[in-house]
């Protein structure tokens, strides 16, 4: 039932978005005025989903050609903005999730891997867990002598077990953290990655053990970049820092580009951001990013924004 409702929507979406490009475009006939209004009066959705998909079209375009995974979709050069836009949206709904999740390479590497939405709970071979936040991926190989994990994306928490003859280990983005019989959570992103230890301590440093390793202490948090170098160490608010594990996002003066991608994990889609200035505006709140519409509506009632909907897209614009 619901693969069918979803066939259905999709088809809706594919039909609004092919008379929205032929009305723009003048190359409407006769026929085809009387056809579009027979489609108009087929239901109210396909009215909501042309109105939609109208709106999309004057803002739209500077969302994908700003946003990598959408501006690779292959288009003649220079065509006309609507047909740019259009394209997009005819493929987005026909490719469903999968146009934003296609994750074969990563599980091909990955031992566990969190969907969208997803917060699971792992215990491992040694009795250690870790909590995976959404859209996150993890690889690991335990030795007799060593315990190792590596964040592949995302972030994930970690309460080790001991063992004095195995060290605990996690890499992630040119760094590696050992375990001083710890909990801690790290979360990585394509710029740094940061280390916020609420038990005892961990030790940090780069790959290459260029240069000496930094303890963190419980209730501190390290931060280090793709080289794996320690740029800073800082005290937490660990509250704030684990409150993903309640579903929750507490940032203080945070860019709502960041708030956007933390909300995103949760939301099989995009949300696109229409500019770097709504991007690099700064918001603060306690988000629920378990729910997209409820966190997307305070983003909306904080910043005075406009949510605009359109299959697995949302845009969001200032």
């Amino acid at each position: 039932m619901a693969a069918r409702q979803s066939a259905r929507v999709r088809k809706r979406h594919e039909e609004a978005a092919a008379w929205v490009l032929k009305n723009r475009n003048g190359e409407r006939s006769a026929p085809d005025s009387r056809a579009f209004e027979a489609w108009l009066a087929e239901s109210p959705e396909n009215k909501t989903a042309y109105e939609a998909a109208e709106r999309l079209m004057g803002e739209a375009r500077n969302a994908i050609l700003n946003d990598p995974a959408l501006r690779s979709f292959k288009v003649k050069p220079r065509p006309p903005a609507a047909r740019i836009v259009t394209i997009a949206i005819l493929g987005m709904a026909l490719a469903g999730g999968a146009f934003v999740y296609s994750d074969g390479p990563m599980r091909l590497q990955a031992d566990a891997i969190s969907g969208t939405g997803e917060m699971p709970t792992i215990t491992l071979a040694d009795g250690s867990t870790m909590q995976l936040n959404a859209s996150s991926a993890v690889a690991y190989r335990f030795t007799g002598q060593t315990r190792t994990v590596t964040l592949l994306r995302g972030q994930a928490f970690f309460a080790v077990a001991k063992d004095a003859s195995r060290p605990f280990v996690v890499e992630a983005l040119g760094g590696r953290t050992t375990a001083l019989g710890t909990a801690f959570d790290v979360r990585t992103d394509e710029h740094a990655t940061e280390v916020t230890v609420t038990e005892h301590a961990v030790s940090v440093a780069s790959d290459t053990l260029a240069e000496p390793a930094v303890r963190v202490g419980e209730g501190h948090q390290a931060v280090y970049d793709r080289d794996g170098k320690v740029r800073d160490v800082r005290q937490a608010d660990t509250h704030a820092v684990l409150a993903w594990r309640r579903g929750q996002l507490v940032v203080d003066n945070a860019p709502v580009a960041e708030v956007v991608s933390e909300i995103g994990r949760h939301f099989a889609g995009r949300i696109i951001i229409s500019n770097s200035e709504l991007a690099a505006r700064r918001v603060s709140g306690t988000f629920i990013v378990t729910d997209t519409d409820a966190a997307l509506g305070l983003l909306r009632d904080s910043l005075g924004l406009s949510v605009i909907r359109m299959g697995p897209l949302i845009l969001l614009r200032g």
